[in-house]
């Protein structure tokens, strides 16, 4: 895909959800929402994302998001990474926050998903 042209721009998609508890199928349910989310909203197909990070709080550790992200049907070529989000007192707790650069259409608004309590980080959005 050609970044350069007037009909596309490089653009850096947020989110954030949270997650029931620290289980694989918790973390699972809260990603592929996440996931699904973030595509809905930008009307993205697999060859728009160039890349995902997740950071996670430190009370997730039962699963990489990545992992559970690149089972996505068209994502598995998508370069994913996985992190932990540096310790705050009194941050929001078991929660996923994904950093996504994707090509969009020049005029196309960005919508950043912000689910689950994770909608308080944002509520402007």
């Amino acid at each position: 895909m050609n970044f350069q042209n007037e009909f596309t721009s490089l653009c850096a998609l947020r989110g954030a959800t949270t997650c029931e508890n620290n289980s694989v199928e918790s973390i699972s349910l809260a990603v592929e929402e996440l996931i699904v989310e973030l595509v809905t909203r930008n009307n993205l197909i697999p060859d728009q994302i160039i890349s995902v990070t997740f950071s996670v709080t430190s009370d997730l550790d039962a699963c990489f998001p990545a992992s559970i992200a690149r089972k996505t049907t068209g994502w598995e070529k998508i370069a994913l990474l996985d992190c932990q989000q540096m310790f705050v007192k009194n941050d929001l707790s078991r929660c996923i926050r994904l950093l996504a650069y994707v090509a969009l259409p020049c005029k196309q608004i960005p919508q950043n998903p912000y689910l689950g309590k994770a909608k308080n980080l944002r509520p402007d959005r």
